[in-house]
C-alpha cells in the first residue's frame, strides 16, 4: 500500500477514533500528555519509522504526512462545534445545555 492510501484510511479511522466526543471535552494536561503520542504511534507505525531512527515529531508529522497536531485540531474542531452550537435556534437542546446556569443555593 502507498502512503497516500494509508494516510487517507489514518483520516478516516485512527484520527475519528482519537477525537471522538472531543466536542464537549475539557482537555487538560495529562488528556494532552495521552493523545500526542498515541497520534505519533500511529503515524511512525504507518510510515514504518521506529524511534531507534530518532525521527522528531515536527518532521514526520509535517513533512512526511502533512498531519497537524492532535490536540491543536481537537481545539479548532472545539471552536468549530460552538460556533455551530450558539447559532442554534433557543429551543434547541445543544443551546439550552451550552447556555444553563445552575440554580444559586441561599445559604
Amino acid at each position: 500500500m502507498n502512503k497516500e492510501i494509508k494516510l487517507r484510511i489514518y483520516n478516516i479511522t485512527a484520527k475519528a477514533a482519537l477525537k471522538f466526543g472531543s466536542e464537549v471535552w475539557v482537555l487538560k494536561k495529562r488528556e494532552k500528555q495521552r493523545l500526542e503520542p498515541a497520534q505519533m504511534k500511529f503515524l511512525r507505525h504507518l510510515l514504518g519509522i521506529t524511534k531507534l531512527d530518532k525521527e522528531e515529531n515536527q518532521c514526520i508529522r509535517g513533512k512526511k504526512t502533512g498531519a497537524q497536531n492532535i490536540v491543536q485540531e481537537i481545539k479548532q474542531y472545539q471552536k468549530k462545534w460552538l460556533q455551530h452550537v450558539q447559532g442554534m435556534d433557543t429551543n434547541r437542546i445543544p443551546k439550552q445545555a451550552l447556555q444553563y446556569e445552575t440554580p444559586k443555593k441561599n445559604y
